[in-house]
């Protein structure tokens, strides 16, 4: 008896949804039976036997197809409408990029995740950290970008911080610092006093924004991590060049925060170390 209560509840919800679908997008019986090839007689039929009598897959899957949502969802066995390609196309998404991860698309994406902690892994050395002499020096050569655009990015993202408005964690190798104290890599032209300020502006910065700013020094001969940004349990942006790969379902938002968590784990040290650190370098 209970196999065949199921079976009415089961019809009575496709009834309902299909009647619904039906208002929704302002559909005759006669149109719909056009559309997926039946005749008239078969959607009256669906659309008023109380009795427990299902149609088959085929028309189902027609019916799904017709007005762009999932057949489980017509059905009743899922609670999302979207279709299963949809679901994929809202969840992971490609975004344009400039090169430097700090700008004004990911502000926007810090600013809707206010109240979180965001966790971060920059391309090289992170531009919310950088001097303004520094910044000047570095964007003066850049193209896209005026200098003026990227010391106001830097400024926007501090007033976030400033404002106890989100946690800012980030994650980077400690090689990038040695590289500014050595004149090494692509900062091999940086000239001294530049380079000197900017080591003296970072540990000032973490230090007067601690616990609120919190940096994390990892050793990129153990441990790597592609550039990313995860914003709270929202989303999550991969940087890989010219655009970000976007994720907004649950599942991977978290396992990239726990691939950032385990960055911080294996830390060699945190801001509070800085100075020291810092002075090491000479």
């Amino acid at each position: 008896m209970s196999d065949i209560i199921d079976k009415r509840d089961l019809a009575a919800g496709l009834r309902e949804r299909l009647a619904r679908l039906m208002r929704d997008h302002n559909e005759s019986q006669s149109g719909l039976a056009r559309a997926l090839g039946v005749d008239r007689s078969t959607i009256s039929q669906l659309l008023t036997d109380e009795g427990g009598r299902m149609p088959g897959a085929h028309l189902i899957a027609l019916a799904a197809q017709h007005f762009g949502v999932s057949a489980d969802w017509l059905l009743g066995l899922s609670a999302h409408r979207e279709m299963a390609s949809d679901l994929v196309n809202a969840s992971m998404q490609m975004t344009a990029a400039t090169r430097a991860l700090i700008d004004n698309q990911v502000y926007e994406w810090h600013r809707q995740a206010t109240g979180y902690k965001i966790r971060h892994v920059p391309t090289g050395f992170p531009d919310v950290l950088k001097s303004h002499g520094f910044l000047r020096w570095e964007y003066d050569r850049h193209r896209n970008r005026s200098t003026s655009q990227a010391i106001e990015d830097s400024e926007r993202r501090l007033e976030l911080i400033k404002a106890a408005a989100s946690d800012l964690e980030i994650a980077m190798p400690r090689q990038e610092l040695e590289m500014i104290a050595r004149a090494e890599g692509i900062y091999r032209d940086v000239p001294e006093n530049l380079r000197r300020e900017q080591l003296d502006h970072l540990s000032q910065v973490t230090e007067q924004l601690y616990p609120a700013l919190r940096l994390y020094l990892f050793d990129a001969r153990t441990l790597f991590s592609t550039p990313l940004t995860v914003f709270g349990p929202l989303m999550a942006a991969v940087y890989i060049g010219q655009s970000y790969l976007v994720f907004r379902d649950r599942e991977r938002v978290a396992r990239l925060s726990s691939h950032f968590d385990e960055l911080v784990r294996q830390a060699e040290s945190g801001s509070r170390d800085l100075p020291r650190i810092i002075g090491r370098m000479g």
